[in-house]
């Protein structure tokens, strides 16, 4: 049997419904697919087949996709869909490297140095995504054997410092912050306040070039900026991190995941990857995943967000 389902909203995990070869009605999409738990239907429950002819099919492409610091989009990193989704489902699709990381930083200094430019305009769930984060890593956290110590923690992707603020050093003696945006760690210093004295380092340099200091870290964060690094770069830069890692020391990743393939942004220059693309990435590195979760309670319009622990 075989079904055809609408690309774009496939790729999100929805779908108006299921087109069966050799049937001429459609199947109402069901959990029992395997295709999710997100279902929406188009005005009238129009079937696929009809839908994409009519004049509406254009509404098929204004999911917006999500970028690096939050949502997609929302942010670096949360992520909706956009205007020129494309699917890869073979590699990132990055046909030149320079010019990949030189949009994306063009992008990121037109944004707006606030918690809401840092998500994208989703601003609203910074609390949701701070409270999944502390119950995330609070697991690993503690005294004894195989528990990550509370020194010092790296924010990938810092931004402003959100994550730093809310996060990290409520939980870390110290935390150093990495990103791309200049402006972005010059208002950190104001947006952390006094707790600012708590940070050792700002780095301003993009991931691709970031070696972090052997054995400095209990927990290296990396958050909605994944995308922002061709495999190879992303692979690379795991495997420095491993290097940076005191003993049962964690990396975590936080980011948007696709539903299938490989989904390009051109608008923050940018990749979501599949689930499974991630963990194979993850693997060449030479981690382990220990923990994985989904972060729940975002909005409906934004990728699926997964919390991955490596060691």
């Amino acid at each position: 049997m075989s079904a055809e389902l609408g690309p774009s909203w496939a790729t999100f995990g929805y779908s108006l419904c299921v087109c069966v070869t050799g049937e001429d009605k459609c199947r109402p999409l069901t959990s029992s697919l395997g295709l999710g738990s997100k279902v929406k239907r188009f005005p009238g429950d129009t079937c696929w087949r009809e839908y994409k002819t009519s004049a509406n099919h254009t509404i098929m492409n204004n999911i917006k996709s999500a970028s690096r610091r939050g949502v997609k989009k929302p942010g670096r990193g949360v992520g909706t869909a956009s205007t020129n989704v494309t699917q890869d489902r073979m590699g990132d699709g990055v046909q030149n490297e320079t010019v990949f990381y030189s949009k994306a930083e063009n992008y990121w200094r037109e944004v707006a140095p606030t918690v809401d430019g840092m998500l994208g305009g989703y601003g609203k769930i910074s609390n949701i995504d701070i409270d999944g984060s502390k119950k995330f890593l609070q697991k690993f956290l503690g005294q004894g054997e195989g528990k990550t110590g509370n020194g010092c923690a790296l924010d990938c992707g810092a931004g402003i410092g959100r994550i730093t603020k809310r996060l990290l050093l409520p939980l870390f003696n110290t935390v150093d912050l990495v990103d791309v945006t200049q402006e972005f760690l010059d208002q950190a210093k104001v947006y952390l306040g006094d707790d600012s004295k708590r940070v050792e380092n700002y780095f301003c340099l993009g991931l691709q070039d970031f070696i972090p200091q052997d054995r400095r870290y209990d927990v290296i964060w990396i958050q909605w900026v994944i995308g922002h690094l061709t495999d190879d770069h992303l692979v690379e830069f795991l495997h420095r991190c491993r290097g940076g890692l005191r003993p049962e020391g964690l990396i975590v990743i936080k980011d948007n995941v696709a539903y299938e393939g490989v989904i390009p942004d051109d608008v923050d220059s940018s990749v979501c990857r599949e689930l499974a693309l991630v963990k194979s990435l993850v693997t060449r590195a030479g981690l382990t995943i220990v923990c994985e979760e989904q972060q729940m309670n975002f909005p409906d319009e934004i990728y699926q967000v997964h919390q991955l622990a490596l060691r």
